[in-house]
């Protein structure tokens, strides 16, 4: 049994989600808190304990994007609020309204 409360399962479920019903999300994530304002597409690529990564398309190249958590998370149920956190943190970084 291991510690790690992200096994592989976890994380592609969390990414299927993330880029199923929050595609957008995930671009205004990249392009405010990644350092890839010029973004075109963003899909989540990945997580742990410490962060999320996306793949993101940038002068038509996909570069890895490691955006960092506020704290490590130890249980499922935080990635929702760091997930909407990062969301909120992009939306007001582009002057944007956010829509959820």
């Amino acid at each position: 049994m291991t510690d790690d409360p992200f096994p592989p399962e976890v994380v592609a479920q969390i990414a299927r989600h993330m880029n199923d019903d929050h595609a957008e999300d995930n671009l205004l994530i990249v392009r405010a808190l990644g350092g890839a304002a010029t973004a075109t597409a963003a899909t989540m690529s990945g997580m742990d304990q410490d962060a999320m990564e996306f793949t993101a398309v940038v002068d038509d190249i996909e570069v890895p994007i490691r955006i960092p958590f506020t704290h490590r998370l130890t249980e499922r149920r935080e990635v929702r609020s760091e997930a909407s956190r990062m969301y909120r943190e992009a939306c007001a970084a582009l002057g944007e309204e956010p829509t959820h």
